[in-house]
């Protein structure tokens, strides 16, 4: 110790004295310059985002090769990141942005989410509950109310009502899956406590149902939420009802398994599937559900952001009787990933499966029951805040403005569905419903109709290769169909045009 005394500059040498030295990586000078850099490297983007090409040209492992393998020891300037950015990652991307993406469904965006999602990473909360940070959490839970309202949505899915802190409400997750796997689990515990179970010695009997065009992962957070595969019933779909679900067929298949001492547990319906945007009957479905208590979900998560216009809403005709909805605003309503909001009639069905309330997590406005802890809605603990950004899109621009954002991505998706009608040499399989279109070449002459399946192929492929545009696939009916999806935030008729006219001059090419 006395040599320390003596020589105290000896134990520090190692730490500079010059302050400017110090690594400081939140200097308010370098945040500035950064961010100014990144915001001229977005507006560049959007500006240059249609010359090019929409499918990256690159092969698995292209990015270590032109990047260092190894992370840098000492660091660089701020442009040479930028620089590389450039250079390697932005001709490795797929771009989503582009107005000549028409594959899957689009993933939208603007400059007041943009904006919000920046500010929110910058304040960099973890909202886990009310008191870690009370904007945050009143924040999303106002976003989600305003929300509601654009969706007229019963007042039971509401946090807040004109009378007070309603029993339904809201949490904004990552994704459709999460929605899923959440109520799933709750879903499951209630029918377990219903059948009178031992813990879970009863899940083997629990049985969830859905229609085959259900999205996949409604398939996966059933297995996740510990549901024994075998109990998973994907009931098929057919034309006759627009590939939609059969509440007969509903009826049939739940009450078999109730006589054969099973338990009916959860219901999916979908409003606005991926394959061909087909549409489950929800007030039907909710009512064959209610015979077996079973919990009903209506995933939204595309359509529900239509349903904001008047002309939409009887798609959710019946949703006053469901237990929960999502719907994900970074699909189709101008809020950039990740946003998909969930609503439930009742939320403490969903916080009595998902609570957890250690010792460092109390606190005075959690016990006084005033305040809803998002952490008790969703599977894990931390939280981004989220809020921010689907606020900022609805106040920056209003439900007359998102209104027309909808409208337009439909007129466009009809006149897009009319040319392919007039032309003879396609077919729209299934009718249009929102702004996507399923065609294909049809099976004419002497084709037959795996001829037909074998040239979509070939002609979805050489469309991709341009670069001109993008167009994914589906399987209808056991026929490949070829999906048109518009909604690209910067997509204008005439990109619609001209993708046509490539998919014309691109057929006549395979098939002549």
């Amino acid at each position: 110790m006395g040599s320390l005394d003596a020589n105290p500059m000896t134990t520090f040498s190692a730490f500079p004295d010059d302050k400017a030295a110090a690594f400081e990586p939140l200097n308010p000078e370098d945040v500035r310059a950064y961010l100014h850099k990144a915001v001229d490297f977005i507006s560049d983007y959007y500006t240059n985002v249609e010359s090019m090409p929409v499918l990256p040209n690159v092969k698995p492992g292209y990015l270590q090769d032109e990047l260092s393998a190894s992370p840098p020891t000492h660091s660089a300037p701020f442009d040479v990141t930028m620089k590389e950015l450039r250079t390697s990652v932005v001709p490795g991307m797929t771009h989503w942005a582009s107005p000549n993406f028409f594959a899957f469904f689009p993933s939208t965006n603007s400059a007041a989410a943009i904006a919000g999602d920046l500010i929110a990473s910058a304040m960099n909360t973890v909202g886990f509950t009310w008191q870690a940070s009370p904007a945050a959490t009143e924040m999303e839970v106002l976003a989600l109310d305003w929300l509601a309202q654009l969706l007229r949505l019963p007042t039971t899915f509401m946090n807040r009502t004109s009378t007070g802190r309603g029993t339904g409400g809201g949490v904004i997750l990552g994704t459709t899956s999460e929605a899923m796997l959440v109520t799933l689990v709750a879903a499951r515990d209630a029918a377990l406590r219903r059948s009178g179970s031992v813990g879970v010695a009863d899940l083997p009997r629990l049985t969830v149902y859905a229609a085959d065009q259900t999205h996949s992962t409604f398939f996966k957070a059933c297995r996740l939420a510990g549901f024994d595969p075998a109990n998973i019933r994907s009931i098929p779909t057919g034309p006759a009802t627009d590939y939609g679900l059969d509440p007969a067929k509903l009826l049939e298949i739940m009450q078999a398994d109730a006589d054969a001492g099973l338990v009916p547990t959860y219901v999916c319906a979908t409003v606005g599937t991926t394959s061909s945007n087909a549409v489950d009957p929800v007030g039907a479905v909710a009512g064959v559900a209610a015979m077996f208590n079973a919990w009903v979900h209506v995933d939204a998560a595309y359509a529900g952001s239509a349903c904001i216009c008047p002309e939409f809403r009887h798609h959710l005709d019946g949703v006053e009787r469901v237990d929960s909805i999502s719907l994900s605003p970074h699909k189709w309503l101008l809020t950039c990933l990740d946003c998909t909001c969930l609503y439930v009639r009742d939320a403490h069905r969903l916080s009595d499966s998902l609570e957890t309330n250690p010792e460092y997590l109390k606190n005075d406005a959690t016990e006084s029951g005033e305040v809803t802890d998002l952490k008790d809605m969703q599977v894990g603990v931390g939280r981004r805040f989220r809020g921010l950004k689907l606020w900022m899109v609805m106040r920056t621009y209003g439900t007359a403005k998102l209104q027309e954002h909808i409208r337009s991505d439909v007129a466009m998706a009809m006149m897009f569905e009319d040319l392919v009608r007039a032309d003879e040499r396609f077919e729209v399989v299934v009718p249009r419903n929102f702004a996507l279109v399923c065609f294909r070449i049809k099976a004419t002459g002497s084709m037959t109709e795996e001829d037909a399946d074998e040239a979509n192929r070939v002609l979805m492929e050489n469309l991709n290769k341009t670069g001109k545009a993008y167009l994914a696939h589906t399987v209808v009916g056991d026929r490949f169909v070829l999906r048109f999806a518009v909604g690209s935030s910067l997509q204008e008729e005439r990109h619609v045009r001209s993708a046509w006219d490539l998919i014309k001059k691109t057929t006549s090419s395979i098939m002549d």
